[in-house]
């Protein structure tokens, strides 16, 4: 979630600017590294200050990798960064941010006969495998060409109508997530929670959700061009089924808000 997080905020077409008081305000050696980046007048596609402290030492690792390499600076290794708080989707719009509880998708019943086993979701005519980051050479050819589009409708109702806003946001998440395993991705994925909060937030700012999740698919293809990825950020793995759901008869989803995961049919 984080990535596509910090890209979805971090669109404004403009470089994010650095004030004086950046590195006095710096709690970290990636958010030191941040602010000299900055200095130094490369930080352009990087999101602002306050965007990118909401995201995971590792996604932040990850973001100031090209422009250190081009300024010849070390980023400083993600795994000793003091943790941080959970981003607060508050802090990007002036409405209340949906409570989790009520953001969750419902669980499906089809999965009432399948067991969790460490890395695997066994059901009795399917076997399910928890999906890593891959390399681009285990792709399908033409995955990373600007002519694959994510491709989500746009929203045209009433916002406030909580029923219509599930539907549209499910058809969307059904989507998104197999389009994300396609590129390589599926250990950097939203949350349903994430996903309908990032609704809420850019439609709430007058930002066309569609459009900027398309704008942030794109340029996750670009930078996995160029930039590796680790297969997995973190060990946790889900601890029941009640947390997960079907995407599709090839894809279950896992997430407990803070964390995802996404597990895909062996034999597909």
């Amino acid at each position: 979630m984080a990535l596509t997080w910090a890209l979805l905020f971090g669109l404004t077409g403009q470089p994010a600017v650095a004030d004086e008081s950046c590195l006095q305000s710096a709690r970290t050696d990636l958010e030191r590294l941040y602010c000299e980046v900055m200095a130094e007048g490369a930080g352009r596609g990087l999101p602002s200050q306050a965007d990118f402290r909401r995201n995971e030492p590792q996604v932040q690792a990850l973001l100031l990798r090209g422009p250190a390499r081009r300024l010849g600076l070390q980023v400083p290794d993600a795994g000793r960064t003091p943790e941080r708080s959970k981003p607060s989707v508050e802090a990007t719009t002036t409405e209340p941010a949906p409570e989790p509880a009520e953001t969750q998708p419902v669980r499906a019943a089809g999965l009432s006969d399948c067991r969790l086993s460490g890395e695997r979701i066994l059901c009795p005519d399917r076997t399910f495998e928890l999906v890593p980051n891959r390399p681009n050479r285990e792709l399908a050819p033409g995955v990373l060409a600007p002519d694959n589009r994510l491709g989500l409708r746009a929203w045209e109702g009433d916002r406030t109508n909580e029923t219509a806003v599930r539907r549209y946001l499910s058809d969307a998440y059904d989507r998104y997530i197999p389009k994300m395993v396609e590129i390589g991705l599926g250990a950097n994925t939203m949350s349903f929670t994430a996903f309908y909060n990032a609704f809420q937030t850019l439609e709430a700012g007058g930002v066309n959700f569609a459009d900027r999740m398309e704008q942030t698919f794109q340029l996750l293809k670009q930078d996995k061009q160029s930039l590796a990825v680790k297969a997995r950020y973190h060990s946790e793995l889900p601890d029941t089924l009640t947390l997960c759901d079907d995407i599709n008869r090839d894809i279950i989803v896992c997430d407990n808000v803070a964390t995802n995961w996404v597990f895909v049919r062996q034999d597909r």
